[in-house]
């Protein structure tokens, strides 16, 4: 048996180098960066900008959601490897909707002036519905941005953020159809976003759809459930967010928008404030749910879903129900309120780089020169 040995040599050198970067590549696979965390600002005492981007960063938390365009946040991110949603609030759709100045001044201001912040989507207005004032203006201020961007010459995708409550049909998800009322509005959504390829983001939150109705189970809406509660022939569900996923998933394809990607933008689990709202039930969601995302939903199997979990901290001066109030992973302090991976993949921990590519080089080593041919 002929031994095979590649590492001798320069262009044994070369070889193991790509083989060791390969591996290395594999370890920190982008895919294990599929979920976020959205930053809100609604409280009297949260840290400081850049000590909250500090947090993400100690906690590769590699994507953030932020709901407005706050200029220290931006400039904190600026040089990091955090990549951003930033949302243009409702306030705004009819100034940015009236001319293409005005988008081309909020992009020129609030992007351009930061090229070194990662922007991913730039997400027009959230959960714009029918009777709202500014409905008018939504779609038009999606296409001015679109224009600052184009212009520009930035390719970052545009699109907006919408809930649930447009679902009118939701039971089994292959029925999933959205209201009459909805349709107008949300027909040059779609047209918008399939013509420019660009995810349509999705507010999910099981919890609401659980604490609003006695008959499903929590272990359902906590992805625990031993066995499929929920049967749609051919297909069978376990969870209470695939199950609305794939209820919008359904409702996109009966309106011309069978080929969009959804974007959950925000869940996840408070945990005071309203029915079952504990520390621990936010703790299994919130890490149920970012194992689970890895996988797709029974729809869309094996696509991974790029998700935000909300929210970093509690916000106490959020409006409404008390329970809008509870949905943070962190204290005001900076500690964990419990555990959390947000890493769907937990990768084997290290010193330091040296120790990983000095382990990775001996595998490399052994493997090439101990591969024998008959």
């Amino acid at each position: 048996m002929a031994k095979v040995r590649f590492l001798a040599g320069e262009g044994g050198f070369m070889t193991s180098t790509i083989l060791l970067l390969s591996l290395l590549m594999a370890i920190f696979n982008t895919s294990n960066a599929q979920i976020g965390v959205c930053y809100g600002m609604l409280g009297s005492d949260l840290p400081s900008r850049q000590e909250v981007i500090d947090l993400y960063n100690q906690n590769n938390i590699r994507r953030m959601r932020l709901h407005d365009p706050d200029q220290a946040a931006l400039q904190a991110l600026n040089g990091t490897n955090i990549e951003l949603v930033l949302c243009i609030l409702n306030d705004k759709l009819q100034s940015i909707a009236a001319s293409q100045a005005n988008a081309d001044g909020w992009v020129q201001y609030n992007v351009k002036n930061y090229p070194d912040v990662k922007f991913r989507y730039i997400a027009v207005g959230n959960e714009v519905k029918p009777t709202d004032a500014f409905a008018q203006f939504l779609v038009p201020a999606m296409q001015n941005i679109q224009n600052a961007l184009a212009g520009a010459g930035l390719r970052i995708k545009v699109s907006t953020t919408i809930n649930t409550k447009p679902l009118d049909a939701s039971s089994p998800p292959s029925k999933g159809s959205f209201k009459a009322e909805y349709k107008p509005i949300l027909d040059h959504i779609i047209s918008f976003l399939v013509k420019n390829q660009a995810p349509l983001l999705v507010d999910l939150h099981p919890y609401f759809t659980y604490a609003n109705n006695t008959n499903i189970r929590l272990d359902y809406a906590l992805f625990t459930a031993p066995s499929p509660v929920v049967s749609d022939p051919p297909l069978q569900y376990s969870n209470l967010f695939d199950a609305l996923l794939d209820t919008i998933y359904a409702a996109l394809e009966k309106s011309g928008g069978g080929n969009l990607e959804i974007v959950v933008s925000a869940t996840g689990w408070p945990t005071a404030g309203g029915r079952d709202t504990t520390v621990e039930n936010a703790r299994i969601y919130n890490n149920n749910l970012v194992q689970h995302v890895k996988g797709g939903t029974p729809k869309k199997q094996g696509k991974p879903i790029e998700t935000y979990i909300f929210a970093m901290f509690d916000e106490n001066e959020k409006p409404g129900e008390e329970v809008e109030k509870h949905w943070g992973l962190f204290s005001p302090n900076k500690q964990p309120k419990y555990d959390m991976l947000f890493s769907p993949n937990k990768q084997p921990k290290y010193d330091n780089f040296n120790n990983l590519t000095t382990s990775m080089t001996c595998s490399i080593k052994y493997f090439l020169s101990d591969t024998s041919a008959d």
